[in-house]
């Protein structure tokens, strides 16, 4: 992989693990169309260095948040950073099980499955339709609806569904409040990131050559900068009911995917 397809990956990367466009999927479609064919161990590596660089952008643009809930939850009281917290948790643990049990078979689906690709980010499109149309958003989420929005988060470990569509778009049609839900969208993921990357790093399984700094350190900056840009940009689109242009744009791309495929 060179550094060009490095700082286009990152780029990919950082704007759609926030647009709701699913970045896996696109990470999957820019592989292939890159011809990026680096050692599996290799290309794990720089897909978990991505993602870790859009979970850092994450923290930055809610840096207030992030403090607000390690200070509440030092406090030791049931106060709404720990109900937030717990919140959290719960919908981590759909992710955590099916990371756990099913991880072989989702690894299955990374192997250039542009066909499943294609159907899932059709599967996003009509998310984010249904959502674009929800009227009366203006709950809180609750820890029943925390458990149902890790249930969306889990579904969307396939590629071509994306993560932050499949959980604001199930938060939305619950009712919850569209800044809420991206917020809560947005910091329910960073944990299970870091975790991730611990996880890998103790298991040995992240490798790269040491030439590869440099192209490593590309992605990364640019994942880093597109994430701060895409955070911030998807929180207004949210709150202004603006999903139905993803929704038209997965639809495209999805049918592109599964034609392109056919021809092939």
């Amino acid at each position: 992989m060179g550094l060009l397809e490095a700082i286009i990956l990152g780029i990919i990367q950082g704007l759609t693990e926030f647009l709701p466009v699913s970045s896996s999927g696109h990470l999957e479609l820019a592989k292939a169309l890159l011809g990026a064919d680096s050692l599996p161990a290799e290309s794990l590596t720089f897909t978990v260095i991505l993602h870790f660089a859009t979970a850092l952008s994450t923290l930055v643009v809610f840096k207030k948040e992030v403090i607000e809930i390690f200070r509440g939850l030092f406090q030791g009281t049931w106060n709404e950073e720990m109900q937030f917290s717990l919140k959290l948790l719960i919908s981590m643990l759909p992710a955590v099980l099916v990371g756990l049990f099913f991880e072989d078979l989702l690894e299955s689906f990374f192997d250039g499955q542009i066909f499943l690709v294609g159907c899932m980010l059709l599967l996003t499109a009509l998310l984010l339709l249904l959502a674009d149309k929800a009227r009366h958003t203006d709950k809180k989420v609750s820890f029943k609806t925390a458990l149902f929005i890790g249930i969306s988060q889990a579904v969307a470990m396939l590629p071509g569904i994306s993560r932050s569509g499949a959980t604001i778009s199930t938060s939305v049609l619950l009712g919850i409040d569209r800044t809420r839900a991206a917020r809560f969208s947005f910091l329910m993921v960073v944990p299970l990131i870091f975790g991730k990357i611990a996880r890998d790093l103790l298991s040995g399984e992240l490798y790269f050559r040491g030439e590869q700094w440099m192209v490593i350190g590309a992605g990364f900056t640019a994942a880093f900068v597109a994430g701060l840009l895409a955070c911030t940009w998807m929180i207004a689109l949210v709150k202004k009911s603006k999903l139905s242009y993803f929704s038209w744009y997965c639809a495209v791309v999805g049918v592109l995917a599964i034609v392109g495929t056919l021809l092939t």
